[in-house]
């Protein structure tokens, strides 16, 4: 039941829209000469209005079907639209013209051709409008096959109605009140579950057909309002009839466009606020005419402040539960920053992440977000299953890039898209906080890592030089020594060589111990200190300048800092071509170390050598930090900062 192709295969596009617009034009013109009509009878008791609701709804349901037929020729929905109003023009035309002859069809002289097509016109209209229109709405198809009886039963029920009008008119039978009023029941329940349809469709459907269907429950909602309160207002109705086709149109074809959510919710509150003040107000109003009957100017005073004190906090509380009634708790930015702080005390800061990603991709429906890092990050942190990617926004920590936040398609929930950017909004410093633990905590562990091996390596290292260098050099001497020992009294000349060798390889040896030594820590800083010790190690065509007293820092900042700036300067003059070079430290809370250059600078996209690489190990392993940039003006900058408050030896 998707379209006319399936009812009318051979019909094109192109004589659909012609059939929809001559039957719209036919209505109109119908509704045209109503008017006329309308003008020669007299004027009816039940409205204060020139027409009755079936002129609107003959006028504005074909309009709006006949634009949904040119723009969607295939969807039977506008041409439920075109035939419905159609079906309500004849309707309110050939009773109107029936009544210029007589005023009921059992009168002497009336056109009992005209009061048949009356009856059976309001069947159709009744079953195109009332119950398929809700029930295909807006696919085109049931919700499902088992709603097909619904259809059965409600033809039926029609049917039996416009039998009994045809053959009550045609005075076959007696008119039967109480078989009217059972067909008008059943009629009216099956126009109730029709529309019940509709809230189940709206449970299952996804985010586009969600809100496809809350347009018309909105106008339907202001079309059932004045008729359930009645008199005086229910003629109020007749106004608010073409909103139904007008939401439909819109819906269908531009439903993109507009916040439904947003004006559901404001219509909650200003319907909930224009009631409860009115309340408030005739509450004081009633109190103070019985407490200050005599001062009636103080109590209507008495009774506005009443209103408007109430207002604002009201107008609050309303605002929540119409947010609440939408789109649940899940929805509000509030309550889910709160259910995230409760999750993230009852994490570690590794799984503050995935925590984090949970609540987010709760809050916004969606079948998964996940946090891809910047390079060097840890692997991909998902939640829930991402398949496809329709929104990437750059996670940034205190100017700091750390990874994107990729959002997955929206999955099943009460409403799409409304409060998504104050969630968004409200959650992506949380995201960006919980990303940056998890980098530095997958830093600290790589650092732990690289800690433990670099200790593995230099003992291996201690151990083999030791092993192979210095044990086998000791075990040479002493077999030189015995040697010259035995030669001392048989050939002297022969002993005072070999000792003059057993000369030569102490020094040798004396030479690979120094060489160990100064690969644990360089001995020029315990005999001059660090300051000395870079002034030693830079040369005389380096200036190294102080701020602050050096005297008494950690071996492990010392040996840190002299490392940092023995390989900035090892990159200068490789790398940089500079010809002017300074070296900076600065004692404050913490250690700064500074090296700049005039050279060329940091190539844009060179990736980071080992030596860099080094740099910032070193000072992380302090749990300080090692930046490598170009200012403005051009050269090279190595800064790095060093904390104090260590208790760490190298």
């Amino acid at each position: 039941m998707r379209g006319l192709s399936r009812v009318f295969p051979t019909v094109t596009p192109v004589q659909a829209r012609v059939a929809a617009v001559l039957v719209t034009a036919v209505s109109v013109a119908m509704e045209c000469v109503n008017i006329w009509v309308t003008a020669q009878l007299p004027q009816p008791s039940y409205t204060p209005l020139p027409f009755a609701p079936e002129d609107m709804a003959g006028t504005a349901f074909p309009i709006f079907g006949a634009l949904l037929v040119f723009n969607r020729p295939r969807l039977i929905i506008g041409w439920l639209l075109v035939l419905g109003g159609l079906a309500c023009a004849t309707n309110i035309l050939l009773a109107n013209i029936a009544r210029l002859h007589a005023p009921t069809p059992y009168a002497p002289g009336a056109p009992k051709v005209l009061w048949v097509i009356v009856g059976q016109s309001w069947v159709v209209a009744t079953l195109l409008l009332g119950v398929l229109l809700p029930l295909l709405y807006p696919t085109g198809r049931l919700p499902s096959p088992r709603w097909r009886p619904l259809v059965v039963f409600a033809v039926l029920v029609l049917g039996l109605d416009g039998l009994r009008s045809l053959l009550t008119v045609l005075e076959v039978q007696q008119p039967q009140p109480a078989l009217l009023e059972i067909l008008h029941r059943l009629s009216a329940g099956a126009m109730g579950l029709a529309f019940l349809s509709l809230a189940v469709r709206l449970r299952r459907a996804d985010p586009v057909e969600r809100r496809q269907i809350l347009w018309p429950l909105l106008a339907f909602a202001g079309l059932i309002i004045p008729w359930v309160v009645g008199d005086p207002i229910w003629w109020l109705a007749t106004f608010t009839l073409p909103l139904i086709p007008a939401a439909i149109a819109v819906a269908v074809l531009r439903y993109q466009l507009y916040g439904i959510q947003t004006l559901i919710t404001r219509t909650l509150v200003g319907a909930g606020l224009v009631g409860a003040i009115g309340g408030v107000y005739v509450a004081a109003g009633a109190a103070s005419s019985l407490f200050l009957s005599g001062v009636d100017r103080i109590g209507g005073l008495f009774a506005a402040l009443c209103a408007g004190a109430f207002f604002h906090p009201l107008r609050r509380v309303l605002q929540r539960g119409a947010d609440r009634l939408l789109y649940g708790s899940k929805g509000d930015p509030v309550a889910l920053a709160g259910e995230l702080r409760r999750r993230l005390q009852r994490t570690d800061p590794a799984g503050g992440l995935v925590a984090t990603l949970d609540v987010l991709r709760e809050g916004l429906a969606v079948t998964g977000v996940a946090v891809r890092f910047q390079d060097g990050g840890p692997d991909e942190a998902t939640a829930g299953e991402l398949r496809e990617v329709v929104r990437d926004i750059e996670l940034v920590w205190h100017g700091e890039p750390v990874g994107r936040l990729l959002i997955g398609p929206p999955g099943v929930r009460r409403l799409p898209a409304a409060h998504n950017e104050r969630v968004i909004a409200a959650l992506t410093p949380y995201v960006a906080d919980a990303a940056h633990a998890v980098r530095l905590v997958g830093a600290l562990r790589r650092s732990r890592e690289r800690i433990v091996a670099t200790r593995e390596e230099e003992r291996r290292r201690l151990r083999r030089d030791l092993h192979d260098g210095l044990g086998q050099s000791l075990s040479g001497m002493a077999m030189s020594i015995n040697a010259a020992r035995r030669s001392l009294h048989v050939s002297p000349e022969t002993a005072d060589l070999m000792l003059t060798e057993l000369r030569s390889g102490m020094d040798s040896v004396t030479s690979d111990i120094r060489h160990l030594v100064y690969g644990l820590r360089p001995p020029a800083l315990d005999d001059l200190g660090l300051a000395g010790a870079l002034a030693e190690m830079a040369g005389a065509d380096v200036a190294v300048e102080v701020r602050g007293d050096l005297t008494g820092l950690s071996a492990a900042a010392e040996v840190a800092a002299y490392r940092i700036v023995q390989e900035a300067l090892t990159n200068v003059r490789k790398h940089s071509r500079a010809e002017v070079v300074r070296v900076s430290l600065e004692r404050g809370e913490d250690l700064r170390v500074r090296v700049s250059d005039d050279g060329v600078g940091v190539q844009p996209g060179r990736r980071s050598g080992v030596g860099l690489a080094s740099m910032r190990e070193r000072a992380a392993e302090l749990g300080g930090t090692c930046v490598i940039g170009s200012p403005p003006e051009g050269g090279t900058v190595v800064e790095a900062v060093l904390p104090l408050n260590l208790n760490v030896e190298i």
